[in-house]
């Protein structure tokens, strides 16, 4: 925390505050590699107009190439997703990618010179927060999406976040390599390390390293937080969405900061709101017609879910549930039919599979009933039908010893699956409907098919391998385990994995030569990955 306010407004000191809460092992590595280098301040004057910017630093983005930067991203992501707090929640997960790349892909410009293919995720953490990492991957912290009041005001964080990333704002920040920047870097070193014993002894290692090295750093991270607005404020506009829910947002944090403590949220620390950034969003909408934008069905219901993942103890759930009650008196069908799903999801938590099948017919029947005379734009099931499907297959998926309702999911699944099949949740729930209906082999068939599609999903291979042991097939099951624990950044745990593979009385030759090529590869990208401290398993 010490770090990110003395350092505001640049997004990589805003990652290593963020990634210190899912993995104490990257502290050190991340600050080396982001901490790298202390860019000087952008002088260039950023145009009065939302128009295309351009992508600046050209020089700088020389020493971190595309390829680089997204390979560290992607190991910054395994160790995100081997964490209890990664939401690995698949509604959420692709609400969130379905929104992020509808704004991606409104903006010519927003995957950048370099191409990436983003990615969005959600983290559980009760402090309003997002941030961008190397390569396209965007994080947003369960708080903030509680905290959004609308669609538009969620899309200003997320296009925001894009704008850095199209840009490339981190590599640009890394690239110059300067004598000053060891200064800062050494300080960055010594206060992560302090901060585990003393805050205030973390502080004073600050205090003894800056100078003129960290006002550059301050000043490029203002610049850089400016033109994230900009592009951000352009991918919104361009995307449909109402551009003044940047502003309100905005607003509503720059208020948490008026009694300053250690309780001011951490995306105002890293993203410091300055009167002249606000005032500079506010004339941009004067210039532009007014766009209403009525929000998704989705949105709701997606907050209604990340309210309860947010605190899954007996407390939360109790306090979630109140809330859920609270909504069912709003005078709105989509507040209504949040309280109404909330409650469902959140006594499947509890274990109450009737009060849960009982609040989501209750959710689907307020959502399809007529629409009061004069009501405008109410949004019905199909705004949000996986969202639905995925509860109602949970619900059922989750009563293994009910035969009829398992063959119930399955059809239900199977249907789903021909509906929506580039939904990645529902085709692990057709999965795992045929595992527990018994049908392992056509299980086994559907989920190799899928793992060759998706090779970076984890929760493939760990069906797959769900449907090997079903099926009694220990070599396969345990080569399925070793690719998911890789995926998580396990790679002790995935060579350990093929061992057991290896040992399997029923792995072939075939089998034995795979696993032999894997285990090599593995040990060569923990090679890589440990560099002077790697030693053979």
């Amino acid at each position: 925390m010490y770090i990110v306010r003395l350092l505001a407004g640049v997004d990589r000191y805003h990652s290593i505050v963020t990634l210190k809460r899912f993995s104490s092992r990257l502290i050190i590595p991340l600050a080396i590699s982001l901490l790298f280098a202390a860019p000087q301040a952008s002088t260039q004057v950023l145009p009065s107009k939302p128009i295309n910017l351009p992508n600046l630093g050209d020089t700088e983005r020389q020493e971190l190439s595309p390829l680089i930067e997204r390979k560290l991203g992607e190991q910054i992501m395994y160790e995100i997703r081997s964490n209890k707090d990664y939401l690995d929640d698949e509604p959420i997960l692709e609400y969130l990618n379905e929104l992020g790349n509808k704004l991606v892909a409104a903006h010519p410009g927003a995957r950048g010179e370099a191409s990436f293919n983003y990615g969005f995720f959600a983290v559980r953490d009760n402090q309003l927060n997002a941030f961008a990492l190397p390569g396209g991957f965007i994080g947003v912290h369960s708080a903030l999406l509680l905290a959004a009041q609308n669609e538009s005001e969620l899309a200003s964080v997320l296009g925001h976040e894009i704008g850095h990333v199209a840009q490339r704002h981190i590599a640009r920040q890394l690239g110059q390599q300067k004598t000053d920047a060891l200064i800062p870097l050494a300080a960055m070193v010594l206060a992560a390390l302090a901060m585990k014993s003393s805050p205030d002894a973390a502080m004073g290692v600050m205090m003894g390293g800056q100078g003129l090295a960290i006002q550059r750093q301050l000043n490029f991270g203002r610049d850089a937080e400016r033109e994230a607005d900009r592009v951000g404020f352009q991918i919104m506009g361009e995307a449909g969405y109402d551009t003044s829910g940047m502003v309100a947002f905005f607003q509503r944090m720059q208020t948490a900061t008026r009694n300053y403590s250690d309780n001011v949220p951490a995306y105002l620390l890293t993203h410091p709101l300055t009167t002249e950034r606000i005032a500079d969003i506010q004339a941009r909408i004067r210039e532009q017609p007014y766009r209403q934008r009525a929000d998704s069905l989705a949105f709701h219901l997606i907050r209604a879910r990340a309210r309860v993942l947010q605190d899954e103890s007996s407390q939360g759930l109790a306090e979630s549930i109140r809330y859920f009650q609270d909504l069912l008196l709003q005078d709105n069908r989509q507040q209504k039919t949040a309280g109404q799903y909330g409650l469902a999801f959140a006594m499947l938590k509890k274990g109450d599979f009737a009060a849960a099948q009982s609040w989501l017919d209750k959710a689907l029947a307020t959502v399809n009933a007529p629409a009061p005379a004069g009501a405008l734009g109410v949004a019905r099931q199909d705004v949000a039908p996986t969202v639905f499907t995925s509860l109602s297959l949970d619900i059922k998926l989750a009563q293994e010893s009910n035969a009829p309702l398992i063959k119930a999911a399955l059809a239900e699944a199977e249907s789903a699956h021909q509906k929506y099949p580039l939904s990645r949740g529902i085709a692990h729930q057709y999965a795992k409907a045929m595992i527990v209906a018994g049908n392992t082999e056509e299980a086994a068939r559907f989920l190799r098919d899928q793992v060759q599609q998706y090779r970076e999903e984890p929760e493939g291979f760990d069906l797959l391998a769900e449907a090997y042991a079903k099926q009694g097939k220990m070599a396969l099951q345990h080569m399925a385990l070793a690719e998911s624990y890789m995926l998580q950044g396990g790679m002790l745990a995935a060579i350990d994995q093929l061992g057991l593979a290896r040992k399997s009385p029923d792995a072939s030759f075939y089998d034995q030569s795979q696993i032999d090529a894997r285990e090599r590869e593995f040990k060569q990208r923990r090679k890589e990955a440990m560099g002077d401290k790697y030693k053979e398993p």
